[in-house]
């Protein structure tokens, strides 16, 4: 599987040569024999009437399957946005490495606050192609609305935040996610990818090789917006040291906040994330308040509080 497959664009200069095809095929026909247009000037009007409906229709047709094959979306992707108000089962996405544990106390608070909340389990060891991990993450969300959810929520963290981008853009996600919060997530990529690709190339499995800031993986989304209508809380510390710099979490179009912001002077890590108090509060308040919105500095106390239990 490669980058082409999630972000399927035109191909330009094919699509001047199909033209200039076209265009020749229709003046002087392949046979030599009669012309297009002598052959449209020779109808009725009835029949060139007809024609016509028919050529709108083929149009429409291919315009139709054209956008669902470059979105990536199939037949049955709903059209309409999730309800804010209704929300479903909280799906979780661990980082590089897959691993699950590091995410059980964030779920364990979630649980506690009354939510349904699932760990997704990656394919392999978590290093591989991210693309496999997207396909993961989609079986969850189908999964999850399978069983009756309209829709889900998506906790992203690290590496599993790129992993819910990815989704969003291969599989329309903003018509299954009702909001997505992302912690610590390299969305542009990680210079430390880049720098144990270069030195240690076997050492840096396909994962890795992914996450480097100028792989053709990462410059296929930073291509796409991010789709309107979707609430995308992106969540990081100022402190990490493995999402370099540590502001790749950063999104166009999505609420980004630093933990220090909301609490000035907060020392956390970068693994230390799904697990702080104040992180928690902040992903408990952001996929219960009734509308997403940045938290403040006025609120550090309190969400802190709250991410405690």
């Amino acid at each position: 599987m490669t980058a082409a497959r999630v972000f399927r664009g035109a191909d330009w200069l094919g699509d001047r040569a199909l033209a200039r095809q076209t265009t020749r095929a229709s003046r002087w026909g392949d046979d030599g024999g009669v012309r297009p247009r002598a052959w449209w000037a020779g109808l009725s009007r009835p029949r060139r009437v007809f024609a016509s409906a028919v050529a709108a229709i083929v149009l429409v047709v291919v315009v139709v399957v054209g956008v669902r094959v470059a979105t990536g979306s199939g037949p049955d992707a709903p059209a309409g946005l999730p309800n804010q108000a209704t929300p479903g089962p909280v799906l979780l996405v661990p980082g590089y490495g897959g691993n699950t544990a590091a995410l059980t106390t964030l779920a364990g608070h979630l649980r506690a606050a009354g939510r349904v909340a699932d760990v997704v389990s990656l394919p392999g060891d978590g290093t591989g192609d991210l693309l496999a991990q997207v396909d993961t993450l989609n079986t969850a969300v189908d999964n999850a609305l399978a069983g009756g959810a309209t829709s889900v929520d998506v906790v992203g963290y690290s590496a599993g935040g790129l992993v819910t981008r990815l989704w969003v853009a291969r599989y329309a996600g903003e018509h299954r996610a009702r909001r997505v919060v992302t912690l610590g997530a390299p969305l542009h990529g990680t210079s430390l990818a880049s720098a144990g690709a270069a030195l240690v190339p076997g050492a840096c499995p396909l994962a890795c090789q992914q996450l480097a800031p100028s792989s053709a993986l990462l410059r296929g989304v930073d291509a796409q917006a991010l789709p309107a209508g979707l609430p995308w809380l992106s969540v990081w510390t100022d402190d990490d040291q493995t999402v370099t710099p540590p502001d790749s979490a950063r999104l166009p179009g999505a609420v980004n906040v630093p933990v220090q912001q909301v609490c000035p002077g907060l020392q956390v890590s970068h693994s230390g994330l799904p697990a702080n108090p104040l992180v928690t509060g902040i992903v408990l308040a952001a996929l219960d308040s009734p509308v997403l919105s940045a938290p403040t500095a006025a609120q550090c106390q309190a969400l802190t509080a709250a991410g405690r239990g």
